[in-house]
């Protein structure tokens, strides 16, 4: 006797010997529709110009960051850097003095009236 799983009961039943060995999610798709013709184009049909519309701004970049003037690099782009790192700074501070703050206040007893 065979045995299948079935999905339903969560259980083990008996089964015929092609449905043992064929479970389910496992039995070969058979299609029978005919394939769909579909064009596609290939890499090397595409000119280099449609496949990117912007201008390379990776060796500019690349001067940019490698400008010895002392500046670390998350600095180097000016002023949004700027910002952008004190922001994080003031958040990061003010997070850590706000848990301090709650540590401080979750350890002493409450005072009872």
């Amino acid at each position: 006797m065979y045995y299948k799983f079935h999905g339903f009961t969560q259980r083990l039943l008996g089964a015929a010997a092609a449905d043992a060995y064929s479970p389910q999610g496992l039995k070969p798709i058979v299609s029978t529709e005919s394939p769909s013709l579909t064009t596609s184009k290939l890499a090397s049909d595409i000119p280099a110009t449609d496949s990117f519309l912007g201008k390379n701004k990776v060796p500019d970049l690349q001067k940019l960051f490698q400008k010895p003037d002392g500046l670390p690099v998350h600095l180097k782009r000016g002023v949004p850097d700027r910002l952008l790192y004190r922001t994080t700074m003031a958040l990061t501070i003010g997070g850590t003095i706000y848990c301090l703050v709650a540590l401080y206040m979750a350890s002493q007893p409450r005072t009872q009236k």
